[in-house]
């Protein structure tokens, strides 16, 4: 099987119940062959997509995997830009059931714009990343991301490259693979699952607290300290030596240097030279770097060579230990011109950098030994790269002493951010409320203003990550709790921002999800500036709008209602056919946003019919209302009496539609009129 080939396979025996991704060289047959073993009636139970982009796709297995799901997403490591947005909030999120992004690199590059190094990624985005060597160790590490994932709680990225995803192997794979059941039955609510900015600093901590623990796990536990395994190459006539090098790799390079240390030491053998003692160790799980375990095998080294596609990551972590823990072993490699800076790695140029580490100066009998098992002209490794400087620079400088200012802060209550009294989100979340009434469902959110509809009492959202991934993490959740109707809400501005790709992936795939566009003709969170559906442009003057209807209906979705949310009734009933069409369906609830309007005669209560209900505090949850238990009429009793914050109504009239008992009116209204 090809390399591709044989991941696939593992996820599937991993129990992956949704694979999607984007196609792109060297990453396209896995999803291929998880499409072809599906359609053949062997793998059963799993769900498998081209997505329309690798943020897309990412956003689906997010949705799947909060719904407890084993979920893959694929790409080349150049899709992983497309998918920073989703990556870079998802491990603050967390995840449920095992997430696995699979991202090919592509050394060369043979097919791609860049050389990019996922394992770079990795790190900025502070998710574990599995580095395989062989076909066989990808197959291996595979399966074991998933448990990596779910113990805990984070996307895991697996990393081969070129020559891993292409190389072919004989791997023993089942006959038939099941998705693995849903964790904790499916999706269960927790504030978790909204990424607010309290939440993420939070999450931030818990992040570095889990890689320091994998850190540790990767340099302890089996099975994945055999994915950092160690060894020695010696010659019978060193064997008491005690190694003072050591070489160090990663990925594909590890078969490479360690097939040209054998062809080495056999060519040296046949010429009666003894290599010297030499320690290997690959580094698999390149991050979180397993400090603990190069540490001890380092610890008696003079001098290490490091020899990795494509940037200088675990040179860094080498010499990163060599400062905190002050050994004295010399680190060599790309940073010292003594390994490629760039390209593929081979085994003719592992020979030649391993040859010349030994020889320390070029000019012993290794190097010209190297030369003569490759022949002539084959190029030697870049020379000239940039050497680091290990030296302490730029110490901060001591300035004079000030003194700690006092801390004179009043302790208040906290005042968490509400949607503002009008807002018309307000109403478009309790007509699709109403409309759901007893029906499951899973609310995704966004991020705008609307965001803030998780709070009680609107309880609207259960799911916020980032722009956009609303319509894709329902999508996410319909694939595998099919029977839980999955609503999507995405604001105007974040629909032409990112949401049409999102669109395009639930007509194509065919998803059944209800998009709720909440059109308040303006990106209002971040200061009413305009968009593309407003058609106003900074340079001045105007272009013609784009129509968040026509968009919807050109993209495929067959069921499109635009209406006034503050047309209560009406508003329901376009929710209601949307929740009940099969496929995707949208509504677009139109209403500005209240700071682009005149406000409108405010609201006052009837003392004379309020009856205490509550029910215009508990349901609405508007900032401009308030109830007070002092109060007393003929129908409330002692129960007290809703009261309206006059200076704070613009006098939207949502509260007219839930009163059960018509006490709110416009202040205007005389006691006839009422």
């Amino acid at each position: 099987a090809m390399g591709n080939e044989a991941m696939a396979y593992a996820a599937l025996e991993a129990g992956v119940a949704v694979v999607c991704g984007y196609p792109g060289t060297p990453s396209s047959e896995l999803t291929e062959t998880v499409a072809r073993l599906h359609n053949i009636g062997c793998a059963h139970g799993v769900h498998v997509e081209w997505s329309t982009n690798e943020k897309a796709a990412l956003e689906v297995a997010a949705g799947a995997s909060l719904a407890g799901a084993r979920a893959l997403m694929t790409c080349k490591q150049m899709g992983l830009n497309v998918a920073s947005d989703a990556l870079m909030s998802l491990n603050y999120l967390g995840v449920l059931g095992g997430l696995v992004i699979y991202a090919a690199d592509d050394p060369g590059p043979i097919s791609s714009q860049t050389e990019q190094d996922t394992r770079r990624f990795a790190a900025f985005a502070k998710v574990p990343v599995l580095d395989p060597s062989t076909p066989e160790q990808g197959f291996a590490m595979m399966k074991e991301a998933f448990e990596l994932s779910e113990r805990f709680g984070t996307p895991v990225i697996v990393r081969p490259t070129t020559r891993i995803c292409h190389a072919s192997t004989f791997i023993e794979v089942a006959d038939e693979t099941f998705a693995k059941p849903l964790l904790h039955g499916g999706f269960e609510r927790n504030p978790r699952w909204i990424i607010f900015p309290p939440r993420a600093f939070a999450a931030h901590r818990e992040i570095n607290e889990r890689l320091a623990a994998m850190s540790d796990l990767f340099s302890s536990e089996k099975p994945w300290v055999s994915f950092n395994p160690q060894s020695l190459a010696l010659h019978p006539a060193s064997m008491q030596e005690k190694p003072q090098l050591g070489i160090i790799t990663g990925g594909v390079s590890t078969t490479y240097a360690f097939e040209a240390l054998e062809r080495l030491q056999r060519a040296g053998e046949a010429q009666g030279l003894a290599m010297p003692a030499i320690s290997k160790l690959q580094i698999g799980t390149s991050y979180p770097f397993p400090a603990q375990r190069a540490s001890h095998w380092a610890q008696n080294l003079e001098r290490i060579l490091v020899f990795e596609e494509l940037d200088y990551v675990i040179e860094d972590e080498l010499l990163k230990l060599a400062g905190k823990t002050h050994a004295s072993w010399k680190v060599e490699g790309k940073l010292t011109g003594a390994a490629p800076d760039r390209g593929e790695n081979s085994v003719a140029l592992a020979l030649e950098a391993i040859a010349r580490f030994i020889d320390d100066a070029s000019q012993g009998p290794w190097t010209a030994l190297a030369q003569s098992l490759i022949g002539q002209g084959q190029s030697a490794p870049q020379q000239g790269a940039p050497q680091q400087d290990t030296t302490q620079q730029g110490a901060p400088q001591q300035g004079a002493s000030q003194k700690a200012p006092q801390n004179t802060a009043v302790s208040l209550p906290p005042r968490p951010p509400v949607l503002c009294a009008g807002c018309p989100h307000r109403a478009s979340f309790l007509a699709v409320k109403q409309a759901l009434g007893d029906q499951k469902a899973v609310l995704c959110g966004d991020i705008g203003c609307y965001t803030l509809g998780n709070a009680q009492p609107l309880d609207a959202i259960d799911t916020c990550l980032c722009m956009g991934a609303g319509i894709t993490m329902a999508e996410g959740f319909n694939t595998v709790e099919p029977d839980i109707k999955a609503i999507a809400f995405v604001g105007d501005s974040t629909y032409f921002a990112s949401g049409l790709t999102g669109i395009a992936n639930a007509t194509y795939n065919r998803h059944d999800i209800t998009i709720i566009v909440l059109d308040n003709a303006t990106t209002a969170m971040t200061g009413a500036q305009p968009h593309p559906g407003t058609g106003v442009r900074l340079m001045g003057g105007k272009s013609t709008p784009l129509s968040i209807k026509g968009t919807l209906q050109a993209l495929g979705v067959e069921s499109v209602t635009c209406v006034n949310p503050f047309e209560f009734e009406e508003a329901v009933s376009a929710a209601r056919d949307a929740i009940a069409f099969d496929g995707p369906s949208a509504v677009v609830f139109q209403a500005p946003c209240i700071q682009l309007t005149t406000p409108g005669t405010p609201m006052i209560v009837d003392p004379e019919r309020c009856i205490g209900c509550r029910r215009c505090t508990d349901v609405l949850g508007c900032p401009a209302i308030t109830f007070d238990n002092r109060f007393s009429g003929p129908k409330s009793g002692n129960r007290g009496q809703a009261e309206v914050i006059q200076e704070l109504c613009n006098g939207c009239g949502l509260c007219t539609h839930i009163c059960p008992a018509h006490a709110f009116v416009p202040a205007t209204c005389t006691n006839e009129e009422q």
